[in-house]
């Protein structure tokens, strides 16, 4: 079944007027004003701020769609036929700076049909407040509460986009490292996983949404004081080895496609089975999208696959043994 995982794709389908006209506005808009804006730490607070303010206004998820609010995040449920003992635990995008479990149901609730479990998006600890490390440590208790509730780490799945992405890369290398169990499988979209002084030189220009100079910005904010090489910093330089099965999705044009690229390519150098789809002309974090982006519903289809994918691969192992 591993042959069914270890793959590359670039998926064929036509580029919709939806995307086309997305991507235009995406960058005559939001690119050029996060250009303008992230230039200085006020900015983040005030971005922190408002998203606080954002967490007041009710966001109304389909009417199939269960959210049920725990102190450190909220519960998603959709679908039939979901199985209680199993658990997908989400960690939302940002830029560790914003965003929250409600502004990314629009996943959450898509992944738990897909996934056939409930979903936990957690709401942890951002800047410019927290640190790096507090993030981190808020998604290991996490995991730790889900054991502790009694899901078998076989029968737990990791997801997350952007800086959620790099957390779910780094709890999985912090889980590793200390010798804890690990999660089944993890999904990452548009992980930002370089932290460091690395230049970004591929799609400075033809990334639609994300301002590379901003990314590379942000990035020396949040590492000061850090080592920005260390693994959990900068998952990109990690030993991936003994991890779970990787999903890696991206899109072809975005400023941080290559460093999704080199976790597939340093994780399969270990021995890691990776999944790592690379969507043309696709903006950052696409699966947002799905309301409006038919590629974007689209990539739902695929995460089941590989889920699908990863199940046989378990049962195969377990009649092994």
């Amino acid at each position: 079944m591993r042959h069914e995982i270890d793959l590359d794709v670039i998926p064929d389908y036509p580029f919709s007027w939806q995307s086309r006209a997305l991507n235009g506005l995406m960058r005559g808009t939001l690119k050029p004003a996060s250009s303008l804006l992230l230039r200085h730490s006020l900015a983040i607070t005030a971005c922190s701020r408002l998203g606080e303010l954002v967490r007041l206004v009710p966001v109304r998820p389909p009417s199939h769609v269960g959210i049920v609010p725990h102190r450190s995040g909220e519960w998603v449920r959709a679908g039939q036929g979901l199985d209680e003992r199993k658990v997908l635990l989400y960690f939302h995008g940002g830029g560790y700076f914003s965003c929250s479990p409600a502004t990314h149901r629009p996943i959450t609730w898509r992944l738990s049909v897909v996934a056939r479990r409930p979903v936990f998006a957690l709401d942890y600890r951002q800047g410019p407040v927290h640190s790096l490390a507090e993030s981190l440590q808020d998604a290991l208790d996490a995991y730790g509460e889900l054991l502790e509730r009694g899901h078998d780490p076989a029968d737990i799945l990791f997801a997350g986009d952007s800086a959620g992405g790099h957390l779910t890369l780094a709890t999985l290398l912090a889980l590793r490292d200390r010798g804890l169990p690990l999660p089944a499988a993890a999904i990452c979209l548009s992980p930002w996983t370089d932290l460091s002084d690395t230049p970004r030189r591929a799609n400075r220009w033809e990334d639609p949404m994300l301002p590379a100079g901003r990314v590379e910005w942000l990035a020396r904010r949040w590492t000061s004081g850090l080592d920005p090489r260390d693994p959990l910093v900068s998952p990109v330089f990690g030993d991936y080895t003994g991890l779970p099965p990787l999903m890696i999705v991206t899109g072809s044009t975005e400023v941080l496609r290559d460093e999704g690229r080199r976790v597939a390519l340093r994780a399969r150098e270990a021995g890691v089975p990776v999944t790592y789809e690379e969507w043309p002309r696709m903006p950052h974090v696409f699966a947002i999208l799905a309301d409006v982006l038919p590629e974007a519903r689209l990539v739902y289809r695929h995460m089941a696959r590989f889920l699908s994918a990863v199940r046989g691969s378990g049962e195969e192992s377990s009649l092994a043994a």
